[in-house]
């Protein structure tokens, strides 16, 4: 017995990046994905179109008029409208899953529906945690048709002193060596009436759903690292208006010691420039061999074969790239 999910993404990326995106999961089991593109992006969406399991919306100035206001400013806000919007929608479906073109499901051995048909049916949401991708970039002896990932690291008694071990110089300025968010995305039961996405909640009448299970057998693969270049291309970007601004909370108080992102990152380009923040990445973010057996030995090693361009030539067998 197998559930019905979807996917809800809003956007903006490559060509390329969305279809790999969007066949990878087809590939796993998606029934439905509905794609809202955040910049205009006609070769992307003329691909989409044509496909009977998916759905894609341009949100231009039309499309925001529409919902009887004005494009919001900040992506977040459009994410949440967006998918809150396509959940009210949704019809076919058991489950909504709301994540960004960055991540995938990987399943650890059953497929995601047999394990979604498996929880109780009076359980609505249900927390995929991530796994971070690290960069391979020229590391010698690794298999280039794997994604090479840090486990999402629950927290114990032990925790701090791990994290310290891994990372010995970053390490106290990170919650299980992740650069980017740790506490992963959801899936939540359709046909709920009056509910609210968030990026990593959803709401009822202001009532945050629980999110009563972790799905254990599955990680949700985040490739936010793109390696060292396309890292230092999104850091400015990241710093002002994404997931390294000023406004986000530091992993640890600041009262212990704690720096958020956006501090950490600043101080390392004012205090070293270029050569701070590659030390910062050689030590997280660098799929480096004694980094990997050390998260192996922990249990914190993920390998994924996402195998994206044989998806993409799967699903969208007459788009070619052009360069």
């Amino acid at each position: 017995m197998s559930d019905r999910w979807g996917i809800v993404a809003t956007i903006k990326a490559p060509p390329r990046e969305v279809l790999d995106f969007v066949a990878y999961h087809l590939d796993q089991g998606a029934a439905q994905i509905h794609v809202f593109l955040d910049n205009q992006n006609p070769r992307a969406e003329a691909a989409l179109a044509g496909h009977p399991q998916v759905s894609v919306t341009r949100t231009d100035g039309a499309y925001w008029r529409a919902g009887g206001g004005k494009k919001p400013a900040k992506h977040q806000l459009r994410q949440t409208a967006n998918a809150t919007r396509c959940y009210a929608g949704v019809r076919d479906l058991d489950w909504l899953l709301h994540i960004d073109v960055d991540e995938f499901v990987c399943p650890s051995s059953r497929p995601l529906g047999e394990l979604l048909a498996a929880l109780p049916e009076d359980q609505l949401c249900a927390r995929l945690m991530p796994a971070e991708a690290l960069c391979s970039d020229e590391v010698a002896g690794l298999d280039p048709t794997l994604t090479y990932c840090k486990a999402w690291m629950p927290r114990s008694p032990q925790t701090t002193a791990l994290e310290q071990a891994l990372y010995p110089q970053f390490g106290s300025y990170l919650r299980g060596g992740f650069v980017s968010h740790f506490i992963g995305k959801i899936l939540v039961r359709t046909g709920l009436p009056d509910l609210e996405f968030r990026i990593h909640r959803a709401f009822r009448d202001g009532q945050e759903i629980a999110a009563q299970d972790k799905l254990g057998a599955v990680d949700l693969c985040h490739v936010h690292v793109p390696g060292w270049q396309g890292w230092q291309k999104l850091m400015a970007y990241r710093l002002e208006k994404g997931s390294y601004r000023a406004e986000l909370q530091p992993a640890r108080p600041a009262a212990s010691g704690g720096m958020s992102l956006h501090e950490v990152f600043s101080h390392l380009h004012a205090e070293g420039g270029a050569a701070a923040l590659r030390a910062f990445f050689d030590e997280v973010c660098l799929a480096r061999p004694e980094l990997l057996a050390r998260l192996e030995a922990e249990g914190l090693l993920r390998r994924f074969r996402l195998d994206l361009g044989a998806k993409r030539r799967k699903h969208f067998p007459g788009w070619r790239r052009q360069c």
